[in-house]
């Protein structure tokens, strides 16, 4: 009896989205009873206007989703950006947090399709971390109140921000990919603030807005981290070199790493970009010795790619929908799916969702055949990805914040 009781609770209680595509970092959620279908007015518990602009993903955790955004002071230039923390209340939608942080009062010139806020932010119990890029980095409580905030590194990208970060312990590790004269990784010390190390890139490098991921190789830990021309994998603790891949052809890269199947899959960016499965137990340059597979066509330059049984699913910034074999990297379908692409699929309750550009969510069904189940659309442009928590998906246009639930089980 005592079994059902603990089963029954672990049940009922919601899952957090804590950071860049969820607890795990690589896209999935264990919610159930989501909606298939949505539209304005469909199964929407609420929707609220976010001020400014930002591309940082929901967070969810306490009750609380957690956005960063940037209200700018105009189009003419110099423009001044408050580079802001918003908190919503998950029941309701209404705004509890809404704090500056930074200012920039002289905000140069950032990529069209990006934001001067879009790392998204990552929650650890009574602590919100928000980073935006070489603009600076701050630890907040979740009542609004700035524990400690630094703009000690400076590197120049060429297109804004884009790399959020990850936590380790009490670390919080973040890429500084520069394009001009410096490209580094560098570990914080949570609580304080302070840099505990940092890791130089190896040159060549150029710019980069990746998203390192931790994962666990036999008897330790890996921190992966994606940068121009080649990826390496580094000691989380102390940012010692493991091994690196390199790809001659790749920078600008954008897509998060994933893990499974023994393989680390990664997207090596522009001008060509390819999808390559790296074996990650090797040690120095694993160039020729542990690239398992390569596949081109379909290769995203900006959604990471997701890893649901033993497929791996990617979706090209143009829509091409690709499954394939994740252990071989055999192409087992490919689909067009409308729109363009940015945000990185999310697999919940038994089914793939992927965001389109446009406002459009189609919902597949994984599988080694094809199978739409639907198509879903919300105003307004979507380059965030979505979070998925309470039996609910949230979603940010450019303008707004949404809560997608059934009916039956709004609380």
């Amino acid at each position: 009896m005592l079994a059902v009781v603990v089963i029954g609770a672990t049940a009922l209680h919601a899952e957090d989205w804590p950071q860049f595509r969820g607890p795990t970092g690589q896209g999935h959620s264990s919610e159930r009873n989501l909606p298939l279908d949505w539209s304005e007015t469909q199964n929407i518990a609420w929707k609220t206007p976010v001020p400014g602009l930002g591309w940082s993903s929901p967070v969810v955790a306490g009750g609380r989703v957690w956005l960063t955004t940037s209200v700018d002071s105009g189009a003419r230039a110099p423009v001044t950006s408050s580079l802001r923390v918003l908190a919503y209340d998950a029941a309701t939608g209404k705004e509890v947090v809404n704090v500056e942080v930074f200012r920039n009062r002289n905000a140069g010139y950032i990529n069209p399709k990006n934001s001067r806020a879009s790392p998204t932010p990552i929650l650890d119990g009574d602590r919100v971390y928000v980073h935006f890029g070489q603009e600076g980095t701050a630890a907040l409580t979740t009542s609004g109140e700035i524990v400690w905030k630094t703009q000690q590194f400076t590197f120049e990208t060429q297109h804004g921000a884009g790399g959020s970060p990850v936590l380790y312990g009490d670390l919080l590790i973040f890429n500084c990919d520069g394009w001009a004269e410096d490209a580094f990784v560098v570990a914080l010390d949570k609580n304080t603030g302070r840099t505990r190390w940092r890791a130089n890139r190896r040159r060549p490098f150029s710019q980069a807005y990746t998203t390192p991921l931790v994962i666990r190789v036999g008897d330790r830990d890996q921190l992966i981290s994606i940068g121009a021309y080649r990826t390496t994998a580094y000691e989380p603790l102390t940012g010692k070199e493991i091994w690196r891949v390199s790809y001659r052809d790749g920078f600008s890269n954008v897509p998060r790493p994933v893990f499974g199947h023994g393989h680390v899959y990664i997207a090596t960016g522009f001008n060509d970009p390819t999808l390559i499965a790296v074996r990650p137990d090797g040690k120095d340059d694993v160039t020729k010795t542990h690239l398992a597979w390569t596949v081109a066509r379909g290769a995203p330059f900006t959604p990471s790619p997701i890893v649901v049984g033993d497929e791996l699913y990617m979706v090209s910034d143009i829509g091409v929908l690709s499954c394939l074999d994740a252990r071989t990297g055999t192409t087992l379908w490919q689909a067009r799916l409308p729109g363009n692409y940015s945000a990185s699929p999310v697999f919940a309750d038994g089914r793939i969702y992927f965001q389109s550009e446009e406002g459009v969510t189609t919902i597949i069904a994984p599988g080694k055949e094809f199978r739409r189940l639907s198509a879903s659309r919300l105003d307004g442009t979507m380059l965030a990805s979505m979070a998925v928590s309470d039996e609910s998906i949230f979603i940010r246009t450019d303008t707004h914040l949404y809560r997608v639930k059934l009916p039956r089980s709004n609380t």
